[in-house]
């Protein structure tokens, strides 16, 4: 389900009023989070639904197996080293493993030697880098011990699939998204109309600026041969435009309605053309992604 289709505009006033005005205690409200999130995932292709249960369980356990052997160095480096593998074993095989067999396949073949590999015919899962790396980041956080591990399940399934950062980000870290799941939330409107506003502005940016620029860009580079320079400058300019606006927007629109549900999710991008350096551009740039990269790799 995408941000700006009509599916999600139904979807989101009919799970705000249900979370706030039905299922009013904080049990009820993480489990219904859970099953409108795998609601909102499961849009696409109900499959999907069992890669990221399968994270979520195995990241949950770690934690758990985490706990059992606090005071055992060697046991906790195990579990968090196998729980780690295996997510990224699961990711590399559902989004990268084509890409190298094919690529290592035509490396070999220009030194005259065919390989024979097959690619494998699936399905790229919406949004599993997100959830993934969220993931990860519980479980090497609880090894580190940065924080402790929950014992609450539904609070964990809603840390990890969270609808409106799921698909896109922002990349949330455990110690920061998971405690608002074990804390009661009130309503409170300053927020939600904040959030509002936030949701109208990402649309804004994706739906009027990024879509049209889209249009004119790709145009331009169907047909580059066809274009001048000049053209083909602006066609650069405009695509800048285009893929800034497409990310933050749907950034916006996502820390917008999560605000809808009193959660606050990390800024994602900070007006990254206007950094003097291309080290403050991606400083700038989808900040979540970023910073998780410096932090756990």
């Amino acid at each position: 389900m995408l941000f700006n289709s009509i599916e999600f505009l139904f979807f989101l006033p009919i799970v705000f009023v249900f979370y706030w005005f039905v299922f009013k205690s904080l049990k009820w409200q993480n489990l219904f989070i859970v099953i409108a999130s795998y609601v909102f995932y499961g849009w696409w292709d109900w499959r999907f639904l069992l890669l990221i249960a399968l994270t979520t369980v195995c990241s949950y356990i770690s934690g758990l197996l985490l706990l059992r052997y606090k005071n055992d160095r060697h046991k906790s480096l195990i579990v968090c080293v196998g729980n780690v593998v295996l997510n990224l074993s699961i990711l590399g095989v559902f989004k990268y493993y084509n890409f190298f067999v094919e690529n290592l396949a035509l490396l070999v073949k220009s030194f005259g030697y065919d390989l024979g590999w097959t690619t494998i015919n699936i399905i790229l899962p919406v949004g599993i880098s997100f959830y993934t790396f969220q993931a990860l980041s519980y479980t090497i956080d609880v090894y580190r011990g940065k924080m402790e591990p929950t014992k609450d399940p539904i609070s964990f399934f809603a840390f990890i699939s969270f609808f409106p950062q799921l698909v896109a980000g922002p990349i949330e870290r455990a110690t920061n998204l998971l405690p608002q799941f074990l804390q009661r939330r009130n309503f409170n409107y300053e927020k939600a109309i904040d959030g509002c506003r936030q949701i109208l502005w990402g649309l804004l940016k994706k739906m009027i600026i990024a879509d049209n620029c889209a249009e004119i860009v790709n145009l331009i580079w169907d047909n580059y041969t066809d274009y001048s320079g000049l053209t083909l400058l602006i066609g650069g300019i405009l695509f800048s435009f285009q893929i800034y606006c497409d990310f933050s927007g749907y950034s916006d629109i996502a820390i917008g309605t999560a605000k809808l549900f009193g959660i606050r999710l990390m800024q994602n991008f900070n007006l990254p053309y206007l950094s003097r350096s291309i080290p403050e551009f991606w400083r700038r740039w989808h900040i979540s992604l970023t910073t998780w990269f410096r932090d756990y790799i």
